[in-house]
């Protein structure tokens, strides 16, 4: 049960009873009246936008819509008080029992509270796409993690979303890395080599030398570099894919598509790169031009001279942007138009990308391709994730690991475990920096969220655990609970608790629709502070615990409430891929 929801339709009824016209007699649009929690909550529960955004249309006063709209609501028999505020706001106070009756609703829809029911709109979300040269960073990691909640998020939220994962297999930076893994080659067969600079260092290409060597014998030491180089890049692009994917199990994150870019220009498909510039040129988007030079900094994509260019300042770009390189090779700009043109064909209307916060400037030219070539049907949402500071105790964490340089997701996940790295990547908002703490992360306290949120879960675990201990005559199955006396509840605590479960359907719809899976955290966060706080309060005053066993018809209420908090906990755990634990060691 969506309280909101439920709200927003008895509201648009009550208006409908008013039976509004507009200027023409005609009935009012009632889309844009929302119900919405109040600003400040000692205005009441709820609140409605209806008397101000039909006013205009009606020709009326607001005051008088919101006054007569009151009246008409307070014959709602799950609505004790309304309160007409300001110019024209109504503020609504709803009866104890329609909160209480919400945990019973909460029970009987189990994980599927919260749940949307989208129209089976089908979204894409593709994300890590790191080069696959190495193992994955830390950098890497947070926009991992975002990606992968995203996707569970938007899945929750009713959508048909495909984790998608795009291999950068077909630039220079391959080539380079076979390159490097042809000398670790010729390291297992015995040479002495250097790595030149410029070069991929790290001892994880030793295994892709070894396994060269193994296979291939001495075979390739007579070869040019031309009959070597792709035998080579293909084991190494394998090998590195492997381990990338390897590395992103150990965060709990698998795609359900792992897409070449070298099949756009070669495959069962044809040249869809081509196909993708026609589609453009088809549209009068293409032509042969100059660009100005630069104003400011230098551009890296300006070249002097007549070439092929995307018209992409029609689709709200700043500047027109070239497709091909004056060696008649495509741009990477043109290889990623055919990339998303190509998800377009798979029908995904709605695409989301995770990026690194370095492709800021590459945000607005992706998207304006979109629009142009998909003719507006499609949009393009791309998520940049700023960088994470990884400290223990405030100090700068350095760790030298066979990585080379940088520090690896694997060596954050083994240090702190997946859980905390999930939660907290998530505790900040994308485009915010993130403070990673080592020394933070792994205490038991409340300044540590993930502990917090976990720690309230396995206390959910553990009352039920004690009443069937305590209270064995008592059912405690979820229909047992469901119809437990729920009127019992009355404590502000209990209350505040309810209210919290009630805004969890809307947090869901508002988070996905905002592309904005931090929220799920940050609520988890609240519900957890509001369950503890309740508990600690029955420290002090034994006659709120939840288990009383001189009172089993109380006792069983609120098992209903925390029976309750441990589902939606639960539910938004597993958006955000951390576990809920039973008990915490």
């Amino acid at each position: 049960m969506n309280v909101f929801a439920d709200f927003t339709m008895r509201v648009r009824r009550a208006v409908a009873v008013l039976d509004l016209k507009d200027r023409d007699g005609k009935p009012l649009d009632l889309d844009r009246v929302t119900v919405e929690p109040p600003r400040d909550p000692a205005h009441g529960d709820l609140a409605t936008n209806a008397a101000m955004v039909l006013a205009k249309a009606a020709g009326q006063n607001p005051r008088q819509i919101a006054i007569a709209l009151a009246g008409e609501l307070a014959a709602d028999e799950d609505v004790a008080e309304t309160e007409v505020a300001g110019p024209g706001f109504l503020n609504l106070r709803l009866r104890p029992g329609y909160w209480t009756g919400l945990v019973g609703a909460v029970i009987r829809a189990g994980a599927d509270y919260g749940r949307g029911v989208a129209p089976g709109t089908k979204v894409n979300v593709e994300y890590v796409s790191a080069n696959p040269t190495g193992p994955m960073h830390v950098g890497h990691c947070r926009g991992a993690v975002v990606g992968d909640a995203l996707a569970n998020l938007l899945a929750h939220a009713g959508h048909d979303v495909t984790k998608e994962y795009y291999i950068n297999d077909a630039g220079a930076q391959v080539d380079v890395l076979a390159r490097s893994a042809y000398l670790r080659y010729r390291e297992a067969l015995g040479e002495t080599v250097t790595i030149p600079e410029g070069f991929y260092p790290g001892d994880y290409l030793k295994p892709v030398g070894e396994s060269l060597a193994l296979r291939f014998g001495t075979s390739l030491l007579d070869r040019e570099e031309a009959d070597w180089l792709p035998v080579v890049r293909e084991v190494a692009i394998d090998a590195m894919m492997a381990m990338i994917k390897e590395d992103l199990r150990v965060l709990n994150v698998e795609h359900d598509v792992f897409f070449s870019e070298a099949s756009l220009s070669r495959g069962a498909f044809g040249n869809r790169v081509e196909a993708a510039i026609e589609a453009l040129r088809a549209r009068g988007l293409i032509y042969e031009g100059r660009l100005p030079p630069p104003k400011g900094a230098p551009v890296e994509d300006w070249e002097d001279r007549e070439q092929t260019l995307f018209r992409a300042t029609a689709a709200g770009d700043d500047v027109d942007r070239p497709l091909m390189k004056s060696d008649g090779s495509y741009t990477y700009f043109a290889s990623d138009i055919a990339y998303h043109y190509d998800k377009f064909l798979r029908g995904f209307g709605t695409q989301i990308d995770i990026w690194g916060a370095d492709h800021g400037g590459y945000v607005k030219r992706m998207q304006a391709a979109v629009r142009a070539i998909t003719d507006g049907e499609a949009e393009l949402d791309v998520k940049l994730c700023q960088l994470v500071r990884l400290t223990r105790g405030g100090e700068p964490v350095k760790m030298s690991k066979r990585a080379g340089d940088f520090v690896t997701l694997r060596d954050v996940v083994e240090e702190v475990g997946r859980d905390a790295v999930r939660f907290m990547m998530l505790y900040r908002k994308n485009d915010a920096p993130l403070d990673f703490d080592f020394q933070k992360v792994t205490e038991q306290s409340k300044d540590n969220p993930v502990f917090y949120v976990q720690y309230a879960y396995a206390r959910t675990r553990s009352v039920f655990r004690q009443a069937a201990e305590e209270l064995p005559d008592l059912a405690l199955t979820d229909a047992a609970l469901a119809a437990a006396p729920l009127d019992r509840l009355a404590d502000i605590g209990e209350m505040a608790i309810i209210r919290r479960l009630a805004e969890w359907p809307r947090l869901v719809e508002q988070a996905a629709a905002a592309h904005e899976p931090h929220r799920i955290a940050f609520y988890l966060y609240d519900l957890a502070s509001e369950l503890h706080a309740h508990w600690n309060r029955g420290k002090d005053l034994p006659q709120l615990r939840f288990i009383n066993v001189d009172d089993p018809l109380s006792s069983s209420a609120r098992l209903a409430m925390v029976r309750a908090v441990a589902l939606v906990l639960a539910s938004g755990l597993a958006i955000l891929g951390v576990e809920a634990p039973d008990e915490m060691r």
